[in-house]
């Protein structure tokens, strides 16, 4: 009985995400097609550029590459590279005037190494009408930045963001991947974030072209200068001030970082995963015993359900199979997005419970001084509680 009744409150959960939670489960409708804006509005993209001589050729030239109707500028950001970054940028550039190489300043306490990249690129910037943030390892389509203008000149937007297509390649990219940007779109559901009104503000760091004088008016990057989740608090910002966003899934912007092993995924998870419950322990608890009550008590219930006789068995079987039914038909969609087949999602439990055995190994990672580390840099203890307050900041 004690199993049909926690069955029964993971059914209701579900049914609440399925039909009442902004629809995310949904893949589409994508970028929307626009009308030419009357002019051309001057685009500079920032890309904030760490170690990364290796991934540049495959992303780099595909952005030097967009044949834009306006003036386009790329200012990469060398945030203190040991391997060459900079020099690389360079000969793939072969003299584009359209590149500018920054070195980034030394970082000043407080900042977060990105969110320092990304203003050192925003100072070398000038005063373009747009500004597009775009990490080292997205490679964009022909003609991306352009719809990315249309669209945003089209609908007003001051934040127009695409989640990019990341890696599936290997089995554990295959099998955590379009669970993380599931679990994503759950805890932001993207319908919600172009609702003018609506609290749920979010960003995909990836691709993000913001209006520079909304930025501005918001108080600029300075305002999230802790964040490690810098995309989704630079969504918070934009629209805390009144900005208009819009946040989609792409195929014309794709991650070429690899992620091979799990601990490659995992690594990637932990670094922010405590960072953005606050570094509370309530938090922490909260979401641990959420994610077994929706993605672990179903398919438990369902098996004692099949093995009891009693009635509470039944009720056991009845509504653990309808959760994790549930469960199964909003993973499906983004299964196929990302090419595969939806036979995989009944076993979303079992990628859930990794990822609650992530964020504990998060706060596990932070209370023993290393978390937030990525790229060679580690969080200290005294900076920690900075962030935390920093990101606090832009939440409330």
């Amino acid at each position: 009985m004690v199993v049909g009744v926690l069955a029964l409150a993971a059914l209701a959960g579900w049914l609440y995400l399925a039909f009442a939670h902004g629809g995310f489960w949904r893949t589409g409708p994508g970028l929307p097609g626009a009308p030419e804006p009357d002019e051309w509005p001057e685009v500079v993209a920032v890309v904030p550029a760490r170690d990364e001589a290796a991934v540049l050729p495959e992303t780099l030239p595909t952005l030097l590459a967009q044949r834009y109707p306006g003036a386009f500028r790329v200012i990469l950001v060398d945030d203190g590279s040991g391997d060459g970054t900079a020099e690389t940028a360079a000969a793939l550039a072969g003299g584009d005037p359209a590149l500018t190489i920054v070195p980034a300043r030394e970082r000043p306490g407080g900042w977060a190494g990105k969110v320092w990249a990304m203003s050192e690129g925003v100072r070398a910037a000038g005063e373009p009408a747009f500004l597009l943030f775009t990490d080292a390892d997205i490679a964009y389509a022909p003609g991306t930045v352009e719809r990315l203008v249309r669209a945003a000149v089209a609908g007003r937007r001051d934040l127009l963001s695409q989640m990019a297509t990341l890696s599936t390649r290997t089995g554990w990219e295959r099998a955590i991947v379009p669970a993380f940007v599931y679990f994503f779109a759950q805890l932001y559901p993207f319908r919600r974030v172009g609702r003018d009104g609506a609290r749920t503000a979010a960003a995909a760091g990836g691709c993000v072209l913001v209006r520079r004088a909304a930025l501005a008016g918001a108080g600029g990057l300075a305002r999230i200068r802790g964040a490690l989740i810098d995309d989704v608090a630079l969504g918070r910002l934009l629209k805390r001030a009144g900005g208009r966003c819009r946040l989609d899934l792409s195929r014309d912007v794709v991650s070429r970082r690899p992620y091979p092993r799990l601990a490659d995924l995992w690594a990637m998870i932990v670094r922010s995963a405590y960072h953005q419950l606050r570094y509370s322990p309530a938090l922490l608890a909260g979401t641990v015993a959420g994610l077994l009550l929706l993605y672990a008590v179903p398919p438990a219930a369902t098996v004692a359900g099949l093995v009891a006789g009693s009635p509470g068995g039944v009720l056991a079987l009845v509504a653990g199979a309808l959760a994790w039914a549930l469960m199964a038909a909003t993973y499906a969609p983004m299964l196929r997005f990302y090419g595969l087949s939806p036979v995989r999602a009944p076993a979303l439990p079992l990628v859930a419970l990794l990822y609650a055995a992530m964020t504990v190994d998060s706060a596990r990672r932070h209370r023993a001084g290393r978390g937030g580390a990525w790229k060679g840099r580690t969080l200290s203890g005294r900076h920690k509680s900075g962030v935390a307050d920093a990101s606090r900041a832009t939440l409330e």
